[in-house]
């Protein structure tokens, strides 16, 4: 049998100089080769006539060159532009690339081409910028180009897709019988999918497109259960260490709630509750709590440390900054107060001196401590705890999965309750977080006032500011929000003259933070106070700037994205975000939440051009939405699931193939599957379930010692 692990430079035609460009697409082997997979497909069966083409669709023709020029930028003489007009028996149409001069040399007039792209008018004429193409020559094979469905991939410089085409063929032809279906037998029966085989030839070469409909729902559905049996398995497990069962009387927390200057909502009470019944059962709580910035995840915090403490044991609180350790000490101990119990508590970051370092560790050792707040301080070595029963890391994704998982190695399986305020729909993140139960707040506080949204282009930038005085003047404080910390050049924006049939380069560029704080500060904010702020800054610098800006000793605090994990400043009721366009919608949504928590409307505005249709759709999103859940399903079906939930967020962004909003009914079957078989059989020690075990470890070595017995 042939190696699937064979290196892609042994597959016939390759070479070591010509592998490095698969390993720029990351193919280092031939599986790897198999599992890259097409990102769509054109239907060559029939071709469509250049007089039935219409405006802004993507269409594909067969037609031949009738002439090859080639022109000068009006603006600069060293980018050019090649115009190749083709034809067919039913019209012509003007092909054209960008500062892509090498091209000419494959074109030769009378060549007949397929070309594919997005159909538009300029003027009176036909075009398709920079479409992809192929030349029809007499040594083609048709079975692979031309007459059937043909796939189309993402494709470095360098690599043509007809060549690429002949290399998968090639490796399917010598490769494809070594091919092992990791996936039992009965699994795939149950759920109508492809073997393996036939699913991995029709994604590449589909005989038609319902077998390539089924193709991708087998590969699909691999990624899914490959992704969600090792959280299966950690459920599992979950269940079978003892934990603690918090059986408190509930004093502590009665008094709390009753001391608070302000009501719980609906949604605090219930994932309140929620914890209470989990941290009273015998194996240890793994919980993790959503809720919007500024929704009241500190309340529930509060509440289940006081559950743990009233039963005996010590709470380890994380965040990701020393100012926040600080605002969270600061008003949990507010809280606290009135309790006729008193709660102990500490904090503990990297600023403390050595002598207070000292005292700290040593009564958190000594159980003196029922309540330690701190940063990543808490995760090193010497802090040992006496009788750690709760843990609660805030803002989890600022930490990686290693350092999440160390805290609570320092007691005995104590329970964890980990929170976040970047928000996923709730069906995805069920399974998503499947070792993790789900608690949801749903709704804000009533004296929360949603934050009115709006956008404006950069023309219109003087109307923001003299908006922004007017609010400075009457006390209020303000952020503006750069993209990027110094200042950068983007020159590869075209500009296209529709007058003059020309198009031209336009030098583009973002301004960045530093320079705009030197700038504002000395001549359109030159009566206010000003800060900066950026994550190339010490922590402790930007703990005094954040401070400082709370303490109203600032009224502008110019930000990158660092603000996103920020302190609350409920004076602070503008927000100017520049270059909209240039984040993510997600963050867009955790910067605006940083505004609005004073009584006094808030404004958020958006300032971008919109250069893309993307763009576009996220800023409309974001004024249209203020709920958090919504936003995050626009923003999955805008991004895609690699992006959305960033390359931290373990086995999605590795998917290739699988989406989980549009394949959702699918995803929900993979997790059915994937804890049918490990409560049948957690070590993969059945027959039909080795070769799964295999794929398992080889796909998450990490996981080893879950499949393992022993």
């Amino acid at each position: 049998m042939k190696d699937l692990n064979s290196p892609i430079q042994y597959l016939k035609g390759i070479g070591p100089k010509k592998a490095k460009l698969f390993h720029k697409i990351g193919i280092y082997t031939i599986e790897d080769l198999f599992y890259y997979f097409p990102r769509r497909y054109e239907d060559r069966r029939q071709f469509l006539s250049i007089n039935q083409l219409k405006e802004g669709e993507f269409k594909t023709i067969k037609a031949k060159i009738l002439s090859i020029s080639e022109k000068e930028s009006w603006k600069r003489k060293d980018f050019k532009i090649l115009e190749v007009r083709v034809a067919d028996e039913t019209g012509e149409i003007f092909c054209v690339w960008f500062n892509q001069p090498y091209l000419k040399e494959y074109f030769k007039t009378g060549q007949d081409l397929i070309l594919y792209g997005r159909i538009e008018r300029y003027g009176k004429r036909l075009q398709i910028n920079s479409p992809e193409f192929e030349i029809i020559s007499k040594d083609l094979k048709e079975s692979l180009d031309i007459g059937r469905i043909s796939p189309i991939y993402p494709l470095p410089s360098g690599l043509t897709q007809r060549k690429f085409r002949q290399f998968i063929k090639s490796a399917l032809d010598e490769y494809l019988t070594s091919l092992n279906d990791f996936l039992p037998y009965d699994l795939r029966s149950r759920n109508n999918l492809l073997n393996l085989a036939k699913a991995i030839l029709n994604i590449h070469f589909p005989e038609d497109f319902n077998l390539q409909k089924q193709a991708y729902e087998r590969l699909s559905f691999e990624e899914f259960f490959l992704f969600q049996l090792p959280l299966a398995l950690r459920k599992l497990k979950k269940y079978q260490k003892p934990g603690i069962a918090h059986h408190s009387e509930g004093k502590l927390l009665k008094d709390f709630i009753l001391h608070l200057p302000f009501k719980l909502t609906p949604s605090q009470v219930r994932v309140i509750a929620e914890i209470k019944s989990d941290m009273a059962k015998p194996y240890p709580m793994h919980r993790l709590l959503q809720g919007e910035v500024g929704s009241g995840k500190t309340i529930v915090a509060a509440s289940s440390s006081l559950i743990a403490i009233e039963s005996g044991y010590q709470v380890a609180f994380m965040v990701p900054t020393e100012i926040l350790a600080k605002q969270h000490y600061a008003v949990l101990g507010s809280w606290f107060s009135g309790l006729s119990n008193k709660i102990r508590m500490g904090l503990l970051t990297s600023s403390l001196s050595q002598k207070e370092r000292e005292k700290m560790l040593e009564e958190i050792k000594a159980a003196k401590i029922d309540l330690i707040i701190g940063t990543h301080a808490l995760l090193e070595e010497e802090v040992e705890f006496k009788k750690l029963g709760l843990v609660v890391i805030d803002e989890q994704h600022k930490f990686g999965v290693g350092q999440r998982a160390l805290l609570p190695q320092k007691g005995i399986n104590p329970d964890v309750l980990i929170m976040t305020a970047t928000p996923i729909p709730r069906t995805l993140a069920i399974t998503i977080y499947g070792d993790l139960d789900l608690s949801v707040i749903t709704d804000l506080p009533p004296e929360r006032k949603p934050v009115k949204t709006m956008h404006y282009f950069t023309y219109q930038r003087q109307e923001v500011y003299n908006f922004l005085k007017q609010q400075l003047k009457k006390g209020y404080q303000a952020y503006i929000i750069y993209p990027t910390i110094e200042e950068t050049y983007r020159r590869n924006i075209l500009n296209y003259n529709k007058e003059e049939n020309l198009w031209s380069i336009v030098p583009s560029g973002i301004k960045g933070a530093k320079k705009m704080y030197e700038t504002l500060k000395n001549t359109e904010f030159k009566d206010f106070k000003l800060g900066l702020i950026h994550g190339r800054l010490k922590q402790k610098e930007q703990d005094i700037m954040m401070q400082k800006f709370k303490e109203k000793k600032l009224d502008i605090l110019i930000a990158t994205t660092v603000l996103e994990v920020g302190i609350d400043v409920p004076n602070a009721n503008i927000m100017i975000i520049e270059y909209a366009e240039n984040f993510g919608l997600a963050q867009l949504h955790q910067l605006r939440g940083r505004i609005g928590r004073g009584k006094e409307e808030s404004y958020c505005i958006l300032i971008s051009d919109l250069p893309t249709q993307e763009a576009k759709m996220r800023i409309e999103t974001l004024i249209k939405y203020s709920d958090g859940f919504r936003i995050a399903e626009e923003d999955l079906k805008i991004r895609g699931p690699g992006e959305f939930f960033g390359r931290r967020q373990h086995g999605l962004s590795e998917l290739k193939i699988a989406h989980p909003l549009t394949q959702m009914q699918l995803l929900k079957k993979a997790r059915q599957e994937a804890l049918r078989l490990v409560s049948k059989d957690p070590f993969f020690q059945l027959r039909q379930n080795i070769l799964l075990k295999e794929k398992l470890l080889q796909r998450f070595p990490e996981y080893e010692k879950l499949v393992v017995v022993g």
